[in-house]
Order: C-alpha cells, then structure tokens, then sequence
C-alpha cells in the first residue's frame, strides 16, 4: 500500500486549507534611499523600479506603500558631503534624521526603520573609522559611533534601529547608547549575519557606497561558514538584540533555518539588491514568468523560517496579494 498524497492536492480549496506557509503584506520591509533636493526621484540603471528619492518624494511614496498596505519602510542615506568620519551620520540635521522627521510628521502610523552604518556616508566607503595601520574598519572607535548615531536617530523618530556593520559588539554599544539616552523602549533589529557577498553589487550603485578600495571581508562573513554565522546571530541576541536577521537570503537559505532553529527571536531576511536584479533581468529577457517566481521566493524565505523580509519587491507582491 502507497501513501496518497495527491488526495490532498486535486481539489483547490482542500489544497488551500492546507496551506502551510503563508505570504502577508505584514511581512513586508520597504527599501527606501533619501538624498537632498526637492522633486528628485531618479530610477537606478542597474535596479529597475528603485529610485534615489528627496525627502518630498519619499513623503509621498509613502501614501503608496500605505494604499498598498506597506506600513514599514527601512531608510538609507546618500549624503551630500562625505568625509573619512561619515559626520552626516551623526549629524541631527543629516539626511537620515531630516528624513525620518519629515516622514513622521506626515505619516506618523508609518513603522520606520533606519539603517545604522557609515558605508554611505564615509570617503572611503567602509562601514566605520579606517585604521590606518591595518586598512580595516577599527571596531572599537566606530562602536562609539554607532551609539552616537543610533540617539540621533532615536531622537529624530524613528520606530527601530537596524545596525548593518558587522562590528563586534554592536548591539551592546548601540543598546548601552539608547537606554542611556532614555530610549530603552526602541528595538533593535540587527544584521547579525551579513556576508561579504556579491550579491550587493546593484544596491552599491544607489546607496553610492562601493569601498574605494580593497572589500569588506574583514568584517563581513565568509559566504562558506555555517557554524559562524549561527554564532553571529546567537552573539547579537545576548547582547540584546530584539529582532535577527540573515543577509543575503536567496543563497542562504540554510543558514535562515539554522539561525531559526537556535533561535526563538523573530528573524528578518534582507532580499538583497542582487537577487531583486536578477529576477528583473530575467523577466526583462523573457525567460521566467516574473510574478509567479517572486512570490515563491518570497514564500520560500517564510517556509525557511523568516518573520520579515526586506524587499524591493514589497509593492508588487502587496498588488499580487490583494488581488
């Protein structure tokens, strides 16, 4: 006697009760990236539908995403001036906080989120204060400054801070920073395992944040350690991280379900700028049916254990499912 499985799969509606993944528009993380001016809103060669935004434009942007249903946007930044500090950053009157204010006061049920990095806003586009003697980040001087950052923007408003630079010991300093500040009600939601990949490559042409030299290996993980990356994130969550997170997803989607399997925090994945190009490139050459493969990406990111995704393909999914 044989298992009959198909039983359970000819008729629609039984297939649908069974259903044991599901999509939301709840599930949803917008990317947006601000910039000075007014009226700008500049569409990125290498990721189709993306855009550099001035703070108007990304006001309104957010009268879409909520008609969509997207209550939850991620900033990022392109400053007008950068320097070897990344002093916008740190800045009250920086883009990120001038963003997030404006943002606030006219759509203050939008969850916002911001980015806490130095890649955008450095000379050099590494994720803190060079030392010059190693030509790496040094960890513990930048530590200071994520804190710093992470008030300025508590101040300005924003709902939670996501640090992305793979510091050791980030969380602590950053939550050390916002409890002393009176911001201990603020979550944080940490990039607690971020690869040096490849593929970031489309989002480094609009955050404008390529390392003018050599790469980001010397912080961000090995694309080939397992057993790390589950320390990575595990480390973020005793130093007092609220939310996890795996970047990038569609290549790591081992990686998503050992974090989940080590793990009761709720766990993000960042559906990264080279996976977005990819699907955008391939629909553009007529070889997969768009819709359909995004949304089984993004229901395989749920189905390996991830609470949030990040994604630039937040407002075609949010139409697909409202149909």
């Amino acid at each position: 006697m044989f298992a009959r499985f198909r039983r359970k799969r000819i008729n629609p509606v039984l297939r649908d009760l069974l259903q044991e993944t599901h999509l939301s528009v709840n599930d949803f993380i917008y990317p947006l990236f601000a910039r000075s001016g007014e009226g700008i809103r500049e569409e990125v060669a290498s990721m189709p539908g993306v855009y550099q935004m001035s703070i108007d434009e990304i006001v309104k942007e957010c009268d879409v995403l909520k008609r969509l249903g997207i209550m939850s946007i991620i900033l990022f930044g392109i400053p007008d001036v950068k320097d070897s500090v990344g002093s916008d950053a740190m800045c009250e009157h920086g883009i990120i906080a001038q963003t997030v204010r404006e943002v606030k006061a006219a759509h203050p049920e939008m969850f916002v989120v911001t980015d806490l990095c130095f890649c955008e806003y450095t000379d050099h586009g590494h994720c803190g204060v060079l030392d010059p003697v190693l030509e790496t980040v040094d960890n513990d001087i930048t530590l200071d400054n994520l804190a710093k950052q992470a008030v300025i923007h508590a101040k300005a408003g924003a709902d939670m801070i996501a640090p992305s630079g793979m510091m050791d010991g980030m969380i602590q300093a950053i939550r050390g920073g916002l409890d002393s500040a009176g911001f201990e009600n603020l979550p944080v939601m940490s990039y607690s395992t971020k690869f040096a990949s490849a593929y970031y490559g489309p989002f480094r042409d609009v955050a404008e944040s390529s390392p003018s030299f050599g790469d980001r290996r010397s912080y961000q993980m090995n694309p080939a350690n397992r057993r790390e990356a589950i320390a990575e994130s595990v480390e973020d969550e005793l130093e007092g991280a609220d939310i996890l997170m795996v970047k990038p997803a569609l290549a790591y989607m081992d990686i998503i379900r050992d974090v989940r399997e080590n793990t009761a925090l709720p766990l993000a994945v960042y559906n990264v700028s080279g996976e977005y190009a990819m699907l955008k490139m391939a629909a553009k050459a007529g070889v997969i049916d768009y819709d359909r493969v995004m949304m089984e990406t993004l229901l395989g990111f749920k189905r390996a254990g991830a609470d949030i995704i990040i994604t630039y393909h937040a407002k075609e999914a949010a139409i697909l499912l409202g149909k």
